[in-house]
């Protein structure tokens, strides 16, 4: 790769798995940053998550999320990194076709969806952070908090769940930017996951007597749970 006539050394190939680990690096930084940060305000105002027993499958999907939402990104990046930027051998199998829809794409193009993949990431989480803005003192990974409400505003007035619709798009945007199968099959796993979750997160926030009813009316108004008008 030429810039003002110096040859860098690296290829275009090279080039455009730089961009992408870098992607896959900084999401993991702005995940850290944010929850650290989240998890503070949202104990200073809302109170802790109560203490209350959990059952067993609580767990197992939780960890389950976890696995799926963040190993296939950062073993691409790993073995990326450790390969000087390029894909080793091993990916190759499960790279996308060039053909979709009917339509050959080159190298060129591929390159430009890969790109647009990557910025489509950033620009999500501006998505991300307005669903934390509306959720604020009520986040958590799976409990009440000890002052809990009702949350109903911004995308919130849309579906039950936007976080998890973010988080959905941002494993499809994994597949593209990696031009690989494996993040699809995170994102069925995901979507499984979030199918187990969903019912028992709803079924622990109506267990509280205070925002029963309130989050009852909220679940007619809102039927959607992630995606308005399919599910």
């Amino acid at each position: 790769m030429y810039i003002a006539g110096l040859d860098l050394g690296i290829s275009s190939t090279q080039t455009l798995e730089t961009l992408v680990v870098f992607s896959v690096v900084d999401f993991f930084r702005y995940l850290r940053t944010t929850f650290k940060t989240l998890a503070v305000y949202a104990e200073s105002k809302g109170g802790r998550v109560k203490p209350e027993r959990m059952p067993a499958r609580a767990q197992v999907v939780n960890t389950i999320q976890a696995i799926v939402i963040h190993v296939p990104p950062l073993i691409y990046a790993g073995a990326v990194l450790l390969n000087k930027f390029r894909q080793p051998e091993w990916m190759v199998p499960y790279t996308l076709p060039d053909d979709i829809a009917g339509i050959r794409l080159d190298p060129v193009m591929k390159g430009v969806l890969r790109l647009g993949a990557c910025a489509a990431g950033l620009a999500l989480r501006c998505a991300f952070d307005c669903a934390l803005r509306h959720l604020g003192e009520q986040w958590h990974f799976i409990g009440r908090r000890e002052h809990p409400r009702v949350v109903h505003t911004g995308p919130y007035a849309w579906v039950r769940h936007p976080l998890y619709t973010v988080t959905l798009v941002q494993v499809a945007l994994w597949s593209v930017m990696f031009w690989s199968y494996i993040p699809l099959i995170a994102l069925g796993t995901t979507i499984a996951v979030f199918a187990v979750k969903i019912p028992m997160e709803e079924d622990l926030i109506e267990q509280d007597e205070g925002i029963r009813q309130e989050y009852r009316d909220y679940k007619k108004k809102v039927p959607a749970r992630i995606i308005p008008h399919i599910w």
